[in-house]
């Protein structure tokens, strides 16, 4: 069989065009992705993540309408940037139900504590994680919500592996993206998000995970549903 060239096949890495098996992983397919986490403002990205025009924004409650929660469900917002996701989540789960917000970003993890407190909410739980395991403990969520984030995992195996573990049999994993169409797509979107939404499932199944239900009412982004299978 003809071998590739390592110089093309980084480049279809970084391109979309191919993924990386679980194995092949120890390095970042995407180097320098989260530079702008370090460190960051909430003040600034509340701005950029939390206003009108912005395709999550604007369709906010049909996402979380979207995730199926119900008083009492267990979710982990994984890259849970300012924390408007973990907030509205809050509300819908009730006081029996919990957040597990997580996040490479020591400061966006003390303004979702910060947040949550004044405005009385005592069921999310913040931490932060590392950049290839949401560090949660086995069996312990009902949906892991991945939105906007999935092209920052720098190491996506790694991290689909820690999710995983995390839900429960019969768990939800919910994924929205920007969808990334050459020739469709703005040069912005082309340059910065390393997967399209077909590669992106590739890789979520190849984690363990079955493909649900893809939701269409988003214009810039996809939203997929998946599953842990139980025995």
């Amino acid at each position: 069989m003809r071998r590739i060239p390592i110089c093309i096949l980084r480049a279809l890495i970084l391109a979309g065009a191919v993924g990386l098996p679980s194995s092949a992983q120890e390095q970042s397919v995407k180097p320098g992705i989260n530079q702008n986490f370090q460190n960051p403002n909430p003040a600034e990205f509340i701005k950029r993540f939390e206003r009108a025009g912005r395709d999550i924004y604007d369709y906010r409650e049909k996402i979380v309408e979207a995730c199926g929660l119900q008083p009492g469900t267990d979710i982990a917002d994984v890259g849970a940037g300012t924390g408007l996701f973990s907030r509205l989540f809050a509300q819908k789960v009730g006081p029996k139900g919990v957040v597990r917000a997580v996040d490479i970003s020591d400061e966006f993890v003390a303004h979702i504590t910060n947040t949550c407190a004044a405005a009385g909410i005592t069921n999310v739980i913040a931490s932060v994680c590392a950049s290839d395991d949401i560090g949660l403990p086995p069996d312990s969520t009902d949906v892991a919500f991945v939105c906007d984030t999935y092209h920052h995992l720098e190491f996506p195996q790694k991290t689909l592996r820690s999710i995983h573990r995390a839900l429960r049999e019969h768990g939800r994993l919910v994924v929205i993206d920007f969808e990334r169409i050459p020739g469709k797509s703005s040069q912005w979107i082309l340059d910065h998000v390393r997967a399209g939404k077909d590669l992106v499932r590739k890789e979520i199944e190849s984690a363990g995970f079955h493909f649900g239900e893809e939701k269409g009412f988003l214009r810039e982004n996809y939203l997929m549903v998946f599953e842990k299978p139980g025995p």
